[in-house]
């Protein structure tokens, strides 16, 4: 029996542009025999499914279904593929726990709490050989002192927006005389900023999914980048960064790694795929988380189709598990 999916894209973020493309590779990968499939597009305009053949139907929000030629169609499940807001932070989540509608993401809380970096790194810590950068969480609207910031912490730093994805509005300062303007630059993304100390290493990313009942990490991926940073540039730019999947890194560095990434999963209580932005001190040292993506991007140059061609897996079968997985 085909499972009617509704793939959600779009959003009302700047990252809208990537979850369009994310929605693309998926949709070319579900499979037609397993799957009837609606995209929809979600924007500040409203949330609609555009057919080839005619214009575009508006959602029923009340319960998420689509009337066409008369026909109503209810979902059985729900993909998400929208990056930031409102798909990555937990709203869409709890939109379709109230109308028990399954989906291939985190739950509303774990989204929530993942899309806050200061938040995530404080349930993080205390995972086993997990080493996280020393920083201080800013408030807009309330009092912060960047002089004691300075003092307290050592540069060069990093500031980000805490909410944000794909890197916009974030900066390295290797300069203290800097940190007011990255700070000002931030919080035109966002209401809150983390300001942390710069690691120096090797930058690593790694997709944790649960597949067939059973938590895999797919192949490691090491990227490189001639930029200050891994930023939106380098990220969605060809030829700007190098990636390398699966990484080179010894096996046992390799074990670990899975070890870490695995914990970091269940203690945030992962499900669906998610991704891992870590470093690797000097020699393959310390394990540094930096983030996690609860909606990672599924473009064709993204890590996570990557990682599943790494390990000898057909993105079609991919999506049909993650899908089993998580709507049944």
């Amino acid at each position: 029996m085909k499972k009617t999916i509704a793939l959600l894209t779009g959003g009302t973020t700047g990252e809208w542009v990537i979850s369009v493309k994310s929605a693309a590779t998926i949709a070319q990968n579900l499979d037609a025999d397993k799957f009837d499939v609606y995209k929809i597009m979600l924007s500040q305009q409203g949330w609609f499914y555009e057919p080839a053949d005619s214009v575009k139907i508006e959602v029923d929000r009340n319960d998420f279904s689509l009337t066409i030629k008369g026909r109503k169609i209810k979902f059985d499940g729900v993909y998400i593929a929208i990056h930031g807001s409102p798909g990555e932070d937990g709203k869409l989540q709890g939109y379709f726990d109230m109308l028990q509608l399954p989906y291939t993401t985190c739950d509303a809380l774990t989204s929530a709490i993942t899309m806050n970096k200061g938040y995530t790194k404080a349930i993080a810590a205390g995972i086993d050989q997990l080493s996280i950068a020393r920083s201080v969480q800013i408030f807009k609207d309330a009092h912060y002192d960047l002089g004691h910031i300075k003092n307290e912490l050592n540069s060069p730093y990093f500031v980000k927006p805490n909410n944000g994805g794909s890197s916009i509005g974030m900066s390295k300062v290797n300069h203290v005389n800097d940190l007011d303007a990255a700070v000002a630059k931030a919080f035109k993304e966002d209401t809150q900023v983390l300001i942390e100390e710069f690691i120096s290493g090797r930058e690593f990313t790694v997709g944790v999914v649960k597949l067939d009942g059973k938590i895999t990490i797919l192949p490691v991926t090491e990227v490189e980048t001639a930029k200050e940073f891994f930023d939106f540039e380098a990220k969605y730019t060809p030829g700007v960064a190098t990636e390398t999947t699966p990484a080179l890194i010894r096996p046992e560095t390799r074990d670990r790694v899975a070890r870490i990434a695995e914990a970091v999963y269940v203690k945030l209580n992962c499900r669906g795929v998610v991704r891992i932005d870590f470093i690797l001190k000097e020699d393959e040292g310390e394990f540094y988380f930096i983030e996690i993506n609860t909606v990672p991007g599924q473009t064709a140059t993204s890590f996570i189709p990557q990682q599943v061609a790494a390990m000898g897996l057909k993105l079609n079968d991919f999506y049909t598990k993650l899908i089993r997985e998580t709507i049944g």
